[in-house]
């Protein structure tokens, strides 16, 4: 197998996998310090919850950790040359990562964990919202360097090739990083609503500590409604506009549009055919994807063949991706809209036990669909490792063999499922133990 090959796959398994556990935690970390706050104040049940959640988030740090480990080492085992070339941008915001946001999250989760009858109630608090805020700065800096990747900038090419940081304050603050920090973070927090309203459902369901189970569904709820509106407008339409703008190819394959076209249609549904280059049996919403891209319903949108096909990325996999996170996306919107109608309705939402089995069956789609939008991200940036400046192929280990990285990616394989299921096993048994209320 070739070795670029043998080396994506390896990667988009562990960091896939990975990525299941920072969702969480992201998502999870602004209910935490909320609770925690309110607790705080002598509020019992809003104490218990955080002591609840805390628990749920430590499981999904610890996993985090365990699994982020390996692709930091695939940058040098697989991706030799890769970090050769461009160590001196990617390394910076990776660095500060580790020493701002990792060292700032797990230092305060300990007090979150340990701390409560050694420090004051405010200071416990200040140590929740210390671990929301390093949990979401490890998330710009590790975005950051993505969307550096995708849209380079603030950086000069030296002698011999090699790319050397010109400006960090460019790269941290480039508007492509920004919106995709604001996407990436809004769609965190919509799988931790879900997930919050998932599990309070559960707890009305099964007739058990009712007053945090609404309390649950009421916060998860009125969360998942608002982050379904902005993970569509503004974060996904800026970030629409970025790749339309920087990556009109991967625009393209999204929306498996082959010819160029003035007005271009969006297409809903469809089957994208690469042979016969043309997108069977499509439902179009005319000048859509015209106005979308360029703010003009007749502007010309460049199609997959206005392009050397070596630049053209996995056009069925950015395809259905980007149209799995859009579904998604659409049903999270309908789904939170309607159980927020019938909170604000007189509290209908607690007695209506459709809609609870429905937030909570729907609690693992929100993941689906963040994975799905990295999917696009990442496959969709193809045959580029880094945008217009370095191909995937060149950034390989040269002294790696691919049969080497298939037999390493079986091990990921075996250990993950098991780090998987016992994952599951610790979460299923913190939420069956429940929020520990005294008075109930």
């Amino acid at each position: 197998m070739d070795i670029a090959v043998a080396d994506r796959l390896q990667f988009a398994f562990t960091i896939m996998f990975h990525y299941l556990f920072p969702i969480g935690t992201m998502g999870l970390a602004p209910f935490i310090a909320w609770y925690t706050w309110r607790g705080a104040k002598g509020d019992a049940e809003a104490a218990a919850a955080a002591a609840f959640w805390t628990k749920i988030f430590a499981i999904n740090f610890a996993a985090g950790v365990v699994t982020g480990m390996p692709m930091e080492f695939q940058f040098g085992t697989n991706w030799a040359a890769f970090s050769a070339k461009t160590g001196g941008v990617i390394g910076q915001p990776l660095a500060m990562e580790g020493a701002f946001a990792f060292f700032l999250e797990s230092i305060f989760l300990g007090i979150l964990l340990y701390g409560k009858a050694r420090v004051s109630p405010r200071a416990h608090a200040f140590a929740a919202s210390m671990v929301c805020l390093g949990s979401w700065l490890s998330g710009f800096f590790i975005v950051a360097t993505d969307a550096w990747m995708q849209h380079p900038v603030g950086y000069a090419v030296a002698a011999g090739g090699r790319i050397e940081m010109a400006s960090l304050w460019a790269v941290l603050t480039s508007p492509f990083a920004l919106w995709q920090y604001a996407h990436v973070m809004t769609a965190a927090l919509l799988a931790g609503g879900f997930s919050v309203a998932g599990i309070g459902a559960y707890y009305l369901l099964s007739d058990r500590v009712h007053a945090i189970g609404r309390r649950f569904v009421r916060a998860g709820t009125i969360v998942g409604a608002i982050c379904s509106v902005l993970v569509v407008f503004p974060t996904g339409d800026r970030n629409g506009n970025d790749i339309a703008t920087y990556q009109p190819v991967k625009l393209a394959a999204m929306e498996g549009l082959f010819a160029s076209t003035k007005g271009a249609p969006l297409a809903i549904v469809g089957m994208p055919d690469t042979r016969d280059r043309s997108l069977l049996d499509p439902i179009f919403v005319p000048d859509l994807l015209s106005f979308l891209a360029y703010g003009n319903a007749r502007a010309n949108v460049n199609g997959l063949t206005a392009y050397a096909t070596e630049l053209w990325p996995p056009v069925e996999v950015t395809y259905y991706a980007y149209h799995v996170m859009v579904g998604l996306g659409t049903i999270f919107g309908a789904i939170s809209g309607l159980a927020l109608l019938l909170l604000i309705w007189g509290g209908r939402l607690y007695r209506a036990r459709w809609l609870l089995w429905l937030l909570l069956l729907v609690m693992p789609f929100p993941y689906i669909a963040n994975e799905a939008g990295w999917t696009v991200t990442e496959v969709g940036r193809q045959p580029w490792i880094v945008y217009g400046l370095m191909r995937t192929a060149a950034g390989a280990s040269p002294n790696v063999s691919g049969g080497e990285t298939i037999f390493t990616l079986i091990g990921f394989a075996g250990m993950y499922f098991l780090l998987g299921v016992l994952f599951l096993y610790l979460t299923l048994r913190e939420i069956g133990n429940g929020p520990a209320v005294a008075h109930e």
